[in-house]
């Protein structure tokens, strides 16, 4: 229902801050920095639904789309560069790593940018950078090339595009915060099935320049829908520091660091080298095994709204997601049994449940623990930038355990499943720092 017809029907009188919402005096004007009516956390009541509020999951959606969804579909970028520059996984992986490294990295940058206002300038520089980043990619033939165009310039824009509309998003729901954040997440799950779907069929129509250049013109169109429905509705924070480093101090918050940083260190395992299993294990061609990514994104698509229920619903944002990244790890340990192309079929359905689910309730779990809507930038910036390193690490260390395993995956699997495991259980006991030791606890 929209906002002014729950006020055509309450009869108490309203906040100030709620009336500015309503009469829409808080829309942004040209400069980022103009705030619109002063808001104070403790009198302003988020809509929590209405049009206007429901436009601003569909903006980060489809940031998220450019932000995590192009990243996610390197594992097509990783099999033709292997073949057509013959390098080995490990290096072909760095330059995704390296992308989804500036992604997180600059994540504490963009986020106190989005704390102080600067919500279109910010994300009009990433959309800039992604758009530029693509288009030289198409152009390159070298590996350093390709490294410098698509993991660091594409991966600068990646970066500053992911916070400003999280933190646009948690400012307008309270009851309804989980579910908002894991719709706007299925951008990622969209955008990992777009992005290799372009690049992947039009190869053999186009060539692999025009391809990338395609790739390049949906991010561009993504771009500007997303501008134009983007609406802050915060006073910005102008004070305080980039690092809130008095966050380190709540165990919870610590806890739940540790344990994202160890989820991120794994998280792209699949994305990377599903494929790759595909087509040096089980024997597909590159085109089936291109088609095993697109499952795995598409089945993480409808995972998201899923836990986002769960977690408003019945479980709470943390339980629901320690419980999925304990599922997210035994299925990394199924990946052991998968010997034939209709098992590793059924196996990447599942799979791509799990991991869409995992990452659903990531910025939701961390927005329960953060108290003042206002900081939310900062503190999910300072996590991102830490999972950065991680998340860097991540495909080169599973590659450089391929390589050295001649191309087998059991070592790398069950490397990575006792690392979720361990963060799953990590994450447990930020729940427990929060909650205590009781079971039947909404958190």
């Amino acid at each position: 229902m929209a906002v002014e017809s729950d006020i055509e029907k309450s009869a108490s009188p309203m906040p100030a801050s709620k009336r500015a919402f309503n009469n829409e005096s808080c829309s942004p004007s040209t400069s980022d920095l103009e705030a619109e009516q002063p808001i104070i956390e403790n009198e302003f009541e988020p809509p929590d639904g209405g049009w206007r509020a429901w436009s601003q999951v569909l903006a980060a959606c489809l940031l998220n789309m450019l932000a995590w969804g192009y990243p996610t579909a390197f594992g097509v970028y990783q099999l033709y560069y292997r073949d057509t520059l013959k390098l080995p996984e490990s290096q072909v992986s760095w330059i995704g790593s390296c992308q989804t490294f500036l992604d997180f990295a600059l994540c504490i940058i963009s986020g106190r940018l989005a704390d102080a206002g600067y919500i279109r300038s910010t994300i009009s520089a990433g959309a800039l950078l992604v758009v530029f980043g693509t288009f030289m990619t198409s152009l390159c033939t070298k590996y350093w090339q390709i490294f410098l165009a698509q993991g660091v310039v594409t991966g600068v824009g990646l970066g500053l595009l992911f916070m400003p509309p999280l933190s646009v998003v948690n400012s307008y729901f309270r009851t309804k915060k989980s579910m908002a954040i894991a719709i706007a997440a299925t951008g990622t799950g969209f955008g990992s099935v777009i992005f290799p779907t372009t690049i992947q069929y039009l190869i053999p129509q186009v060539g692999f320049p025009w391809a990338v250049r395609c790739a390049a013109f949906v991010a561009l169109t993504i771009s500007i829908l997303a501008l134009l429905l983007i609406r802050p509705v915060l006073k910005p924070r102008t004070s305080g520091p980039m690092v809130e480093w008095e966050a380190f101090r709540e165990l919870p918050y610590l806890l739940y660091t540790l344990g994202a940083f160890l989820f991120f260190w794994v998280l792209y395992f699949g994305s990377f080298y599903i494929n790759a299993f595909a087509r040096n294990v089980i024997h597909f061609s590159t085109t089936d095994s291109v088609q095993l990514l697109l499952i795995t994104n598409g089945m993480s698509v409808v995972a998201r709204p899923y836990v986002g229920f769960m977690a408003d619903r019945y479980l709470g944002p943390i339980n629901t997601y320690g419980l999925h990244m304990f599922i997210f790890g035994s299925m990394l340990f199924a990946w052991l049994g998968v010997h034939s192309r209709t098992g590793l079929y059924v196996f990447a359905v599942f799979f791509g449940f799990a991991t869409g689910a995992a990452q659903g309730v990531f910025g939701g779990s961390l927005a329960s623990l953060t108290k003042d809507p206002r900081k939310m930038g900062t503190r999910f910036g300072m996590v991102c930038t830490l999972c950065a390193f991680s998340s860097l690490a991540g495909p080169p260390t599973a590659g450089a355990i391929i390589d050295r395993s001649h191309g087998e995956f059991t070592y790398a699997l069950i490397w990575a499943a006792l690392v979720i495991i361990l963060a799953s259980l990590i994450t447990a006991g930020a729940r427990i720092a929060v909650s205590g030791f009781r079971l039947r606890v909404k958190l």
